[in-house]
């Protein structure tokens, strides 16, 4: 079903990558289903930002399930505050709880969990995992389906 959404400054419109997650601005559409429990899923396999220390690129697999209450994420907008990190200094777990803090701050989902699949540098993968509020009763809520790391064996 078609509903015309007003106030999205950047759904199709030209929108430059954000030069930091601070000016970064997430969008939210209603949901036209707010009365019924189902959990939407972003995956976003190729995160990267800088570690705060050396300066080199970390590189991260994204999954963001949430149960939307009377908001839900526009994907445009998620992509480029994903992209604003590129260039941004932050410790994996920094990263991940705070992607996951923003989208609740902005929608109010009834439950969202992040898993920030990392990985691995100086050999040790950092896996982050953060949830806010309870599993809806009665959605279907899939395993975010990415294998822990294994290595070359």
């Amino acid at each position: 079903m078609t509903r015309k959404i007003t106030g999205l400054r950047q759904l199709g419109h030209e929108t430059p990558v954000p030069a930091s997650p601070e000016e970064a601005e997430l969008e939210r559409v209603p949901n036209p289903h707010a009365d019924t429990a189902y959990v939407a899923r972003f995956t976003a396999p190729e995160f990267t930002c800088l570690c705060p220390v050396t300066g080199q690129p970390d590189f991260a697999h994204f999954v963001v399930d949430y149960a939307p209450s009377q908001w839900l994420l526009e994907s445009k907008s998620f992509k480029l505050f994903l992209a604003s990190f590129r260039n941004a200094s932050a410790f994996h777990e920094d990263a991940t709880i705070t992607v996951g803090k923003t989208i609740v701050e902005l929608i109010e989902p009834s439950w969202l969990r992040i898993g920030g699949y990392w990985y691995p540098r100086g050999g040790i993968p950092i896996d982050v995992f953060w949830q806010h509020g309870s599993p809806p009763e009665g959605a279907w809520i899939p395993d975010q389906g990415v294998a822990p790391y294994r290595g070359r064996g």
